[in-house]
């Protein structure tokens, strides 16, 4: 016989907490970077950029957008989330289809 406590498994949901508070965050762009144990999401929000601003990005080629928010997520973590924004853009794409949606940048 082991040692080991017998482990019991329990099935539940997960729901987010609205009475939390937390306000909406808009972002149009991400950026991602990974360690051998977590990936990093950047949020930020790109707005339309002045004719100043637009030379400066052409001579620097740097474009800095403010950071809305910074998600760090362990490796195992990632395979979900990826399967689960793909069904998500499948009923996106096939609830939207008609209505002159494509599938290029937004900026």
């Amino acid at each position: 016989m082991s040692d080991q406590p017998e482990r019991k498994q329990i099935n539940f949901t997960i729901v987010p907490d609205e009475q939390a508070g937390e306000p909406r965050i808009y972002a149009n762009f991400c950026a991602i970077a990974h360690t051998p144990f977590d990936f990093t999401l950047t949020f930020c929000e790109v707005m339309p950029l002045s004719e100043k601003e637009v030379r400066e990005a052409e001579s620097q080629h740097i474009v800095r957008a403010p950071v809305r928010a910074r998600v760090v997520v362990p490796v195992q973590f990632l395979p979900n989330l990826v399967a689960a924004l793909q069904e998500h853009m499948r009923v996106f794409s096939d609830t939207y289809s008609n209505v002159g949606w494509t599938k290029g940048p937004v900026h």
